[in-house]
């Protein structure tokens, strides 16, 4: 029998070698088609006494991605539309669906023939349930492999097996539970020592190796189903037991504040599937996992940061009228944090640099910022020497603008002056051939405003990056009002380049994130004015999803920052600027007091090293803080993200913002808008927007006109209109469904 996605071939041995190689695709994932096919192969490797076991591996250069998540859209939408009229018949035909490929693992382990999984790449999420499932694993020896369940961070869990066979497979409780809570990615030595991969073989003689274990004789009986088996790990109810699961639980409550439906059903299944035969865990595991998906915050999150991600990253702004360009060398203008930071993830993505400062040693400063990480990295075993050696070669320090002759690229870094900008701008384009692009990395200057000082301004864009550059994913794009497409298009090529996510933005003060991020910082910076005490003000906005509280991000920020766009602001608005006690408090800290933030040490935090704590003169600026009963923290919460979200909203009314995908994977990863919301405005449409403008007009009539809802907002509600319905890109219609 022939198989769309598969080959099987046996050799003389019995030992049948199976194949995964889908056409078409880069990858191979998990969808209908797959899993169909594989239920089939598995029960004709069952039915066929000439096979006596088989090697499952890869045609492509990875093992496999895990499931295509876009198979869910149907399956939701399915649901949904049956639940109008059977809700229990709709939830059992979400649970059965969803736990095909579990079934399907759980034919193969039991199907009496051994398994074995030559790993020979990437091996993620449901590819990882897939090995877990053979009776051995092999691994190739090559920084290629990856192992990971990561699931957990589009708002899933594993749900084909890999919470119970992870569990019972570790003897190391946490290391497990850290693998499967925080989805990390291992490598070969990592997943070794958690048992979780059984050797590693070199690439040329990875079948080779599976097929001599088959030889030298492999039990096609998974421990876990033979009598007597014991956890590894200890059984739940013993004193190591309730030494680590009690712990586990608080730990989680920390880290999530329980607003994540995923991890809370992970925790279920393992805690509960460990106390149970297999089987019966495998059904906790698929009950917990059909009622995950069937919450808003799984659903939104797949669409935020698994369905519109891939689609930013596919270039769906891109302009289609324009050629892709080939990009082999840029140019940065500033070797300052950013800019050596930009450096760094260029030359990483093999593209030759030339990086430009006043002075040379500033310029060779800025190289070294390279050659650290590559030390880390060789530290950690992430890279070699050869490696480092390769990447440093490829950036150019120099003070020299005529490096810049044959770049395709070159994007400008310096410090957020106007007059600074100008002339780095001047002489670069004197020195740059007239078909490439100049791009400004600022973070809040109009870049149509910065373009008059080109000669150039179709060929003038703004590229914004966040710190620090090598760990931050997002970039915003700014267009100019005179930005050209070809200008467009060079930039998301060189995004795309560098494996990182674009959003594109028309310009304005601010843009999108640093003006979104500043309401957040803002509206802490209001509640200290309005009694709230500091700790609890922290305490909300971490509750609320957000990484870090607003106080905290206003010391990394830098208050003095703060100050000089609240000041400009205030300068640009004349009478129409609404004075507030934050104008108080910036004032006190930044011109009487001197805090500064992070950056020398002192600003809502002290700092000492790596540790910080809340300054105890914060009352002195002020005022007292009123008793902690007083406020609800339900409503603070609210307050910072509704606050967020509101802002991003008139950002989209006044179409700074096109896209609702751009909205959402933006807020995100750009300032980390709490992502169990899908983002600011799956915030909204999570809540109905009738909900939504009830809620500012409350806020609006207690805190103040900043709530005033948007004319957008009162259009929207009065027909409970959601923005995935009524600005929906092409083809999201089913998962903006999933996720009211």
């Amino acid at each position: 029998m022939t198989y769309k996605n598969f080959t099987l071939e046996t050799d003389e041995n019995g030992f049948a070698l199976l194949t995964w190689d889908s056409p078409g695709k880069s990858m191979n994932v998990f969808d209908q088609s797959v899993i169909e096919e594989l239920d089939q192969i598995v029960d004709a490797v069952a039915g066929d006494d000439a096979i006596k076991g088989v090697v499952v591996t890869s045609g492509k250069a990875g093992f496999s991605a895990g499931a295509d998540l876009t198979m869910l859209e149907g399956m939701l939408g399915e649901y949904k539309k049956l639940k109008e009229d059977d809700e229990e018949k709709a939830a059992q035909l979400l649970f059965d669906k969803s736990r095909h490929l579990s079934l399907v693992f759980r034919k193969l382990e039991t199907c009496g023939k051994p398994w074995v999984a030559a790993i020979n790449g990437v091996c993620m999420g449901g590819a990882t349930e897939l090995a877990l499932a053979c009776h051995k694993r092999i691994a190739v020896d090559s920084d290629a492999f990856k192992m990971g369940l990561p699931e957990v961070k589009v708002g899933l869990f594993p749900g084909a097996g890999g919470t119970q066979r992870v569990m019972r497979m570790v003897s190391d409780l946490q290391g497990g539970m850290q693998f499967l809570l925080q989805g990390r990615t291992l490598d070969a030595k990592k997943a070794k020592s958690l048992k979780l991969i059984d050797e590693v073989a070199p690439a040329k003689k990875l079948v080779e190796a599976a097929k001599k274990a088959l030889a030298d004789g492999i039990d096609p009986v998974q421990p876990w189903d033979k009598k007597g088996f014991k956890l590894p790990s200890g059984r739940i109810y013993s004193p190591g037991g309730m030494q680590f699961w009690p712990a586990a639980n608080a730990i989680y409550r920390k880290e999530t504040f329980d607003n994540y439906p995923g991890p809370r059903g992970l925790m279920h299944s393992v805690v509960e599937g460990l106390m149970v035969p297999m089987d019966l865990g495998l059904q906790i595991e698929s009950r917990y996992f059909a009622n995950v998906l069937q919450s808003k915050e799984a659903a939104a999150m797949i669409r935020s940061l698994f369905v519109s991600m891939q689609e930013l990253n596919k270039g769906a702004r891109r302009p289609a009228d324009q050629k892709e360009n080939k990009i082999k060398k840029i140019g940065v203008l500033g070797a300052g944090f950013m800019g050596a930071g930009i450096a760094y993830v260029t030359a990483k993505a093999g593209i030759k640099v030339v990086l430009i400062d006043r002075e040379q040693a500033a310029a060779d400063k800025g190289k070294a910022h390279s050659d650290d990480l590559m030390s880390k990295a060789v530290k950690r075993g992430k890279a070699t020497e050869a490696d480092k050696e390769k990447l440093l070669g490829l950036i150019e320090a120099t003070t020299d603008y005529d490096g810049l002759a044959d770049c395709d690229l070159v994007i400008e870094a310096v410090f957020e002056d106007r007059e600074v900008k100008r002339e780095v701008t001047e002489k670069a384009e004197a020195a740059m051939k007239s078909r490439a692009i100049y791009a400004s990395n600022t973070s809040t200057l109009p870049i149509t405003s910065l373009a008059q000082a080109s000669s150039r301004p179709k060929n003038f864009i703004g590229i914004h990056f966040f710190s620090p550059v090598d760990k931050m994913m997002l970039v915003e794009v700014i267009m100019g009002k005179k930005t050209g497409d070809k200008a467009l298009a060079m930039a998301l090529d060189y995004i795309r380049a560098i494996k990182k996510t674009p959003i594109v933005v028309n310009d304005s003060r601010g843009f999108y994130t640093s003006r979104v991020v500043m309401t957040y910082i803002r509206e802490g910076i209001m509640m200290l004015g309005d009694g709230v005490p500091a700790a609890m003000i922290e305490n909300a906005g971490r509750m609320a999803g957000m990484p870090v509280g607003p106080l905290a991000l206003a010391d990394e920020v830098a208050l003095d920052l703060a100050h000089r766009i609240t000041s400009a602001t205030r300068k640009d608005m004349g009478d129409k600027y609404v004075v507030s006690k934050l104008d108080d408090i910036l004032e006190e800290m930044v011109v009487k007091r001197e805090r500064f933030g992070r950056k020398n040490a002192k600003g809502f935090y002290d700092y000492e090293g790596r540790n910080k704590s809340l300054w105890k003169g914060i009352e002195d600026v002020t005022g007292p803080s009123k008793p902690a009963e007083e406020f609800d923290i339900e409503e603070l919460k609210q307050r910072l993200l509704a606050m967020q979200a509101l802002e991003t909203m008139r950002v989209f009314e006044e179409k700074c913002l096109t896209d609702v995908r751009e909205a959402d994977v933006g807020s995100i990863l750009g300032f980390g808008f709490a992502p169990y919301t899908g983002g600011t405005l799956s915030y909204i449409d999570g809540m109905g927007t009738p909900a939504f403008l009830e809620l500012c007009k409350k806020f609006n009539k207690k805190w103040g006109d900043r709530f005033k809802p948007t004319r957008l907002l009162r259009d929207m509600a009065k027909n409970d209109d959601k923005f995935y319905n009524r600005f929906a890109p092409q083809d999201a219609a089913p998962m903006a469904e999933a996720a009211e």
